[in-house]
C-alpha cells in the first residue's frame, strides 16, 4: 500500500467544505482505509476527504491544511525494493508533517503503525522512523497524536496473498483450493477490522494531548492449525448445511471474513430438495447446538406429519397458504386445532409427546418453515407415526385453540 493507494474520487463525489468537522484519510482505498471511509461516510457531522491513488499532491496539501483530524493510513508493506520502506512509510509521514508545519496547522493525527516497529527489519525500522517523525511534530506544535501499532488485522476487503494469512486462507478455501500450514502450532494474534475502525472513529471525539499509543481492546490468539480448521468448516458448511458454532464473537467475525472472500458468481448454492406426491421438502440450515431449519411446499388437501417425538421439539411457521395444525396428547382424546395463514406470522410450538399434523386447506401450494431442536439422525430419528385423529373414537372432542 502506497501513499496514493486507492481509487481516485471524482470531484462530484467530494463533499463540500462547511462547518462540520473536516477529516482527511490518506491511503483511503487500502484495506483499512476502505473500511474506515465506509464508516465515516455513514455520518452527517463530518466533511470527508479521501486521498488515494490518482489524487493529486495538491489535494493533499489543500486538505491537510484545513483538516481537523487526519488518519494517516498510507504506507508500504511489500515493495519490490526495500528502500521504498523508508520513502513510503517514514517519508510519507515526513511529507505530511512538512505540509502541516508550512500551513501553521496542528490537527489531531492518527497513525496506522505496526507491532514490527520494535523489530530491526527494514519494514519495522521504517515504521519506527515514521512514529518518531510524527512524535517530533507533536512535541514541536502541540498536535495531539495517536499511534496504533497494529498486528494481523483481518476482515472484509483484505487482500489475499499479500500480508494477511487469514485473507489468503479464506481466498483459497472459498475456491476449494488447498492451504499450506508449515507450523500448525504457530500462534497469531488477530485483530478484527471493525474493532480497529471502532477505535479509530472514537478518536474523532478524544481530546488527549501529546502522543499516545492506544491498544485495540479486542484481539484473539489462535494457532495456524486452529485457524485452518475453523475456516475449512466454513467452506464445508455450504455442502453439509451444518453451520459452525458462531457463539463466540471471534467465530462470527472470522465467518463474516470468509464469506467476504467468496467469488461473486458463487454466492448462491442449491439445496437438496426431496420431491414426492405431497410436494417438496428441503433442509436449509443445521447447527450442532441449535437444531435445524427446513422448508416444505405442500399441495392442496395434503396432510403432513401424523407422528410424535419423545424429546425433539419443533416450531411451524406458515409462510404462504392456509393451514390447520392439529395436535393431540398421547394420553388424551382431545385434538387441538390451530388455523394459521401465511400473512399472520404466527408460530406454533410442537411439544414432545404430542402427535401432530399440518394440512393444506388452501387451493394453492402451502409453504412452511420448520425448525427442529435436533438435526435429523436416521439411526435415532425420534419419530413415531400415530394419527392425530383417533379413528376408533368417533366422539373425540375437538377444541379450537386460540
Amino acid at each position: 500500500m502506497s501513499l496514493e493507494d486507492g481509487i481516485p474520487l471524482s470531484s462530484a463525489m467530494r463533499p463540500e467544505r462547511g462547518a462540520m468537522k473536516k477529516v482527511l484519510v490518506t491511503g483511503a482505498h487500502g484495506f483499512i482505509g476502505r473500511n474506515l471511509v465506509a464508516r465515516l461516510r455513514e455520518r452527517d457531522d463530518i466533511c470527508l476527504w479521501e486521498f488515494g491513488r490518482g489524487s493529486r499532491p495538491d489535494d493533499l496539501t489543500a486538505w491537510a491544511a484545513e483538516a481537523d483530524v487526519i488518519f494517516h493510513l498510507a504506507g508500504v508493506n511489500r515493495p519490490p525494493d526495500v528502500r521504498e520502506f523508508e520513502t513510503g512509510n517514514a517519508g510519507s509521514v515526513q511529507t505530511l508533517c512538512q505540509i502541516l508545519q508550512a500551513a501553521g496547522r496542528a490537527p489531531r493525527v492518527i497513525l496506522s503503525s505496526s507491532v514490527q516497529a520494535d523489530l530491526e527489519n527494514p519494514y519495522g525500522i521504517s515504521k519506527r522512523r515514521a512514529e518518531q517523525i510524527l512524535s517530533g511534530f507533536s512535541h514541536a506544535t502541540g498536535a495531539p497524536v495517536a499511534i496504533y501499532r497494529l498486528t494481523n488485522v483481518f476482515g472484509k476487503w483484505c487482500r489475499p496473498n499479500y500480508n494477511s494469512v487469514v485473507a489468503t486462507f479464506c481466498h483459497q478455501l472459498a475456491r476449494d483450493l488447498p492451504i499450506r500450514i508449515s507450523d500448525p502450532d504457530r500462534e497469531l494474534e488477530l485483530v478484527y477490522i471493525d474493532d480497529v475502525i471502532e477505535a479509530f472513529v472514537g478518536e474523532l471525539t478524544k481530546t488527549v494531548p501529546d502522543v499516545v499509543f492506544p491498544v485495540i481492546p479486542v484481539s484473539q490468539t489462535i494457532t495456524l492449525g486452529q485457524l485452518g480448521t475453523m475456516l475449512r468448516s466454513f467452506g464445508t458448511s455450504r455442502r453439509t448445511l451444518v453451520m459452525p458454532d458462531l457463539a463466540a464473537p471471534f467465530a462470527r467475525k472470522l465467518y463474516a471474513t470468509f464469506l467476504s472472500h467468496l467469488p461473486e458468481g458463487e454466492l448462491a448454492y442449491s439445496l437438496d430438495t426431496k420431491v414426492d406426491a405431497r410436494g417438496s421438502l428441503a433442509e436449509f440450515i443445521k447447527t450442532p447446538h441449535g437444531g435445524q431449519i427446513f422448508v416444505s411446499r405442500t399441495k392442496p388437501g395434503v396432510i403432513r406429519g401424523n407422528h410424535y417425538h419423545h424429546t425433539k421439539t419443533e416450531k411451524f411457521l406458515v409462510l404462504e397458504g392456509e393451514a390447520i395444525i392439529r395436535l393431540r396428547h398421547l394420553e388424551q382424546a382431545v385434538v387441538l386445532e390451530y388455523r394459521v395463514s401465511g400473512g399472520e406470522g404466527r408460530v406454533v410450538d410442537i411439544p414432545p409427546g404430542y402427535t401432530h399434523s399440518i394440512e393444506n386447506l388452501g387451493s394453492g401450494e402451502m409453504i412452511v418453515l420448520f425448525w427442529a431442536s435436533e438435526i435429523f439422525d436416521a439411526e435415532r430419528p425420534d419419530t413415531q407415526f400415530l394419527s392425530v385423529k383417533m379413528p376408533v373414537l368417533a366422539e373425540n372432542l375437538t377444541r379450537e385453540a386460540a
